[in-house]
């Protein structure tokens, strides 16, 4: 993936972070992937992966293959 660029991204809060605001994750949609960063730290690291990347990762989230 060539190095993406974030100023024109619309980050949104993951429907599954908590209402707390201690676990929250934004999600950016980007021309070709999608974009994590923690809510906390706009300016801080961001995870940005190719779209069957995404889908791979967030399909083994689901089956429960990471311990969150």
């Amino acid at each position: 993936m060539e190095e993406p660029t974030f100023s024109g991204a619309v980050w949104r809060k993951s429907s599954h972070s908590g209402s707390s605001g201690g676990e929250c994750v934004e999600v950016a949609l980007l021309v070709k992937g999608n974009a994590v960063r923690d809510s906390k730290d706009p300016a801080g690291a961001v995870l940005a992966l190719e779209r069957d990347a995404w889908a791979a990762i967030v399909s083994q989230i689901k089956q429960g293959a990471y311990d969150l």
